[in-house]
């Protein structure tokens, strides 16, 4: 599977590497808002998503900060980093074992 796809997976380590560049950007990412911010951008907060805003309290990494090194900028960079690591291995997964379906 690697060494079909080697320029990708090279592009993908860079971009995950790059990924604390997001920390100098000024804002909030696109869809990334809070329930006030949301309803600043849009006017309402729809339903299904006030229903659920309690659920994203607890994560694994609040703000993409590793909360044990607490403000930091090394935590907030680690933090970036890990996030796309986890990111990016939860997508390799799932399309590994949709492909390993398909084939089969």
């Amino acid at each position: 599977m690697f060494k079909n796809f080697r320029k990708l997976w090279i592009a993908l380590g860079v971009f995950v590497i790059l990924s604390p560049l997001g920390l100098i950007a000024t804002g909030t990412a696109f869809g990334e808002w809070g329930m006030d911010q949301l309803k600043e951008e849009i006017g309402f907060v729809p339903a299904g998503l006030s229903k659920f805003a309690d659920l994203w309290q607890h994560v694994l990494l609040p703000d993409y900060a590793v909360p044990a090194l607490g403000s930091s900028t090394a935590g907030s960079v680690i933090g970036y980093i890990l996030s796309a690591v986890i990111g990016v291995a939860l997508i390799v997964s799932v399309f590994a074992f949709f492909s390993k379906i398909v084939k089969d």
